[in-house]
């Protein structure tokens, strides 16, 4: 194991920031994995996972088990672990622009098309290894001027070569799901049976340029852009991203953490990273994968006292009662609004305040049948 300390731009007099990465395995084997956690930075339950994580990887790169490399950043935005205020952490956007930390990443297949289309071959594995020398090369000749851009900067540079890239986050109330490419699902399939995974939303794009989607989606994006400038060469989906989000805030316990770690390692063994003591049978699939465009995010039009009468994990119907809006100042009987299931799904995710205002969010459905369009992410 190698442990590595990478420091960011320092954005003002006497303040420095470092992100931390561990390596474990020999540097350019293959299957490369790279796992990062809690970069949204007020979602916690990853960085535990990841705690757990690390010491089932030392204890079998010790005993001689590692086929391919790992790299785990345990705490991936050490910006957004710093924000507080009025006593809470504040993890998910950046202060100084409001940027989410999960979004603005730079179009990487933008930035080496160019080159890309005068280098292609007839060897796809020539072409893989040719796009991300190509990627390396332009990031580290990439200048933030800014903190935030020098972290997204050294986060890519630690995963851009890497075959496949978790993400570990969180919701605020959840049930464990994952989101992934459309591209990338196969792969992650065995995850989520590992994980027990009760919703799966995939998407060909979502929009926003997300970390993990610029990693996996610069392949697809790069072929296309590619064949549409006349370069008939190979190019295979090289990276396959998710982002896992590891239940709610609060499921912080080290219960779970063991379980989902064991899960990832046995991922890992799955997909060859990992020499398996033993075969292993995949437990079934506990749900479908359904498009991110029929996710419908509940609102309420009205404010009041929040009342939930579904939890995550339910199993809803069009026109099922999620929640009930109460308004007690309302002059005689006491107001009460019902937002009802619009989509037929799981519920996955509901707030965590109870109260809320007009247009405020309630919870999201996983449904089957896409009805959204442009960005699919929230905010």
């Amino acid at each position: 194991m190698q442990r590595t300390e990478y420091p960011l731009l320092s954005p003002s007099l006497g303040t420095q920031k470092t992100l931390v990465g561990f390596q474990f395995g020999v540097p350019g084997a293959r299957p490369k994995v790279y796992i990062q956690a809690s970069l949204h930075a007020e979602e916690l339950p990853g960085m535990l996972v990841a705690h757990h994580l690390r010491a089932r990887l030392e204890a079998a790169e010790k005993a001689g088990r590692l086929r391919g490399e790992v790299v785990l950043v345990p705490a991936a935005n050490p910006i957004g672990l710093s924000q507080r205020m009025d006593h809470r952490a504040m993890g998910r956007f950046e202060f100084d622009t409001s940027q989410n930390f999960n979004r603005h990443y730079p179009d990487l297949a933008a930035a080496v098309l160019a080159e890309a289309s005068t280098r292609m071959g007839p060897d796809a594995n020539a072409n893989v290894a040719t796009v991300r020398q190509l990627v390396g090369q332009w990031l580290t000749q990439w200048q933030p001027a800014s903190e935030l851009d020098s972290m997204r900067r050294r986060l890519l540079l630690l995963s851009h070569d890497a075959d496949l890239v978790l993400d570990l986050h969180c919701d605020t109330d959840a049930v464990m799901h994952l989101y992934s490419e459309e591209a990338c699902w196969s792969p992650f399939e065995p995850l989520a049976r590992l994980l027990g995974c009760q919703a799966v939303l995939l998407a060909r794009e979502s929009g926003g340029g997300p970390f993990d989607e610029r990693l996996s989606g610069l392949w697809w994006q790069l072929a296309a852009a590619l064949r549409g400038a006349g370069v008939n060469a190979p190019l295979p989906q090289a990276c396959a991203s998710t982002t896992v989000e590891l239940r709610g805030e609060c499921d912080v316990s080290h219960d779970t953490a063991r379980q989902d770690a064991q899960a990832i390692f046995a991922f890992m063994e799955h997909a060859g990273a990992l020499v398996a003591t033993a075969p292993s049978a995949l437990p079934p699939m506990a749900c479908q994968p359904t498009p991110l465009a029929g996710s419908q995010t509940l609102r309420s039009p009205v404010p009041g006292v929040l009342v939930f009468l579904a939890k995550p994990g339910a199993v809803l119907n069009v026109g099922d009662v999620v929640a009930e809006v109460i308004d007690p100042t309302a002059a005689g009987i006491a107001n009460v609004h019902e937002v009802r299931a619009e989509v037929s799904g799981v519920l996955y995710a509901t707030v965590r305040e109870r109260y809320i205002v007009s247009g405020g969010e309630v919870g999201k459905i996983a449904g089957a049948t896409p009805f959204r369009s442009g960005d699919l992410l929230g905010a």
